[in-house]
């Protein structure tokens, strides 16, 4: 089926929805918004004091101490990327796959977007030595890169990039001269916390690189949108939040007054916040793992999903048994197993994957139940793989593959 223009916008329009925790929102923070429903006023641009505090406080705990200044809130990731790369200039590398709302971030801007293929490990970053490769031909053909984009906890392929293969990407992009924008929304979602280390190019590039975390994802639900930056404390970062500051004040990019107060509070991590995080993230591994098993089984290929909501699914192996019902890429590949599964399965054209790979996001939030109460009668069960509605949801992804062989 031939591709146009028009279908390829179309693909950003409507494209993948958000990854959604699967679970009821947690009754603490539906208390803090609502006794802030009164407050009218939306934040400032860039946020108030008490949000950039919390943040700040947030990421002193991993390591990462920050000044309020040093700090910027947007409603949600993709809009605050957005003014981050206007502000900061010039075109912008990424990993291949990556985050569906990366590439039309960059493309809105009008700026050139190159995309890199990941090493064999991993996903989130770039392959050191194709980034070195792929700035020099660009450059030498008129081209600007000036940014990597990357993830420490990748969506879509629920991996997190070994510190040897971060710490070499990094220092690529140093050589390079390009400024390090790392989305680590997924970051506090490792399914093994104890088993895997998660580090931040800000510890390895304190002065080129900016950390961007998108709050409706680990700790508010898609609905509150809220995200926040943190910049180099240094003379260029603080112009980059200026820039930043300026086009969100342009665009009338602003946090809602009480999702502002409940960011805050989710973002300080009292007990409750702190052991929902720590369970969903249980609970999403298990259920990753179990959904893994039935892929390989089947005979498909994907990294083991070591962080997120989600695992990235590679049915090339199965690629005759697909085309015997007509599916020939990841485009038709969507739709078909979408239908079958009900439930979202976004092909990998969506994360800017080969179209005629045969890719897809797998999400575990559906798997855990139709129903809040399901839901969250697999987050408090002590074996959740027992229960029969996540039973039948894994056993029906098990035969549909099964079905391919």
């Amino acid at each position: 089926m031939q591709r146009t223009a028009t279908e390829g916008r179309g693909q950003v329009r409507y494209g993948p929805p958000p990854l959604q925790p699967g679970l009821p929102v947690l009754p603490e923070l539906v208390s803090v918004l609502g006794a802030a429903a009164d407050h009218s006023a939306p934040e400032p641009p860039g946020g108030g004091e008490p949000l950039r505090e919390a943040a700040c406080r947030h990421w002193g705990r991993r390591g990462l101490a920050t000044s309020p200044e040093s700090v910027a809130t947007g409603p949600g990731a993709p809009g605050l990327l957005l003014a981050v790369l206007g502000a900061y200039g010039g075109d912008v590398m990424l990993p291949r796959p990556c985050p569906a709302w990366w590439t039309p971030q960059v493309r809105l801007l009008g700026r050139r977007a190159y995309h890199v293929a990941t090493p064999a490990e991993c996903g989130g970053v770039p392959d050191p030595y194709a980034l070195l490769e792929t700035v020099r031909r660009v450059r030498a053909e008129g081209g600007d890169p000036r940014v990597l984009l990357l993830s420490v906890a990748d969506d879509p392929t629920a991996t997190v990039p070994p510190p040897e293969l971060l710490r070499e990407a990094c220092e690529a992009a140093e050589t390079a001269g390009l400024f390090v924008v790392s989305d680590e929304t997924w970051r506090d979602t490792v399914h093994r916390p104890h088993d895997t280390l998660v580090l931040s190019p800000a510890e390895m590039l304190p002065e080129q690189a900016a950390v961007l975390v998108d709050l409706s994802g680990a700790l508010l639900p898609a609905g509150w949108p809220a995200a926040v930056v943190r910049f180099p404390d240094t003379g260029r970062g603080a112009r980059l939040r200026e820039g930043t500051l300026d086009v969100l004040t342009a665009t009338g990019a602003t946090v809602a007054g009480p999702v502002a107060a409940a960011a805050a509070h989710a973002l300080g991590e009292p007990d409750a916040v702190a052991a929902r995080a720590s369970a969903a993230a249980a609970l999403h591994g298990r259920v990753a793992a179990a959904a893994h098993r039935e892929l390989l089984a089947a005979g498909a290929l994907a990294r083991p999903p070591q962080a997120g909501r989600h695992l990235y699914a590679d049915l090339t192996p199965l690629r005759a048994g697909l085309a015997r019902h007509g599916v020939g890429d990841a485009m038709e590949l969507e739709d078909w197993l979408g239908d079958r599964l009900g439930a979202p399965a976004p092909g990998g054209q969506r994360f800017a994957d080969d179209l005629g790979a045969l890719r897809v996001r797998l999400s575990t939030g559906p798997l855990l139940g139709a129903t809040p109460q399901e839901r969250l009668a697999a987050l408090t069960a002590r074996d959740p793989l027992a229960l029969p509605h996540v039973r039948r949801s894994l056993d029906l992804l098990g035969s549909v593959l099964a079905a391919l062989a």
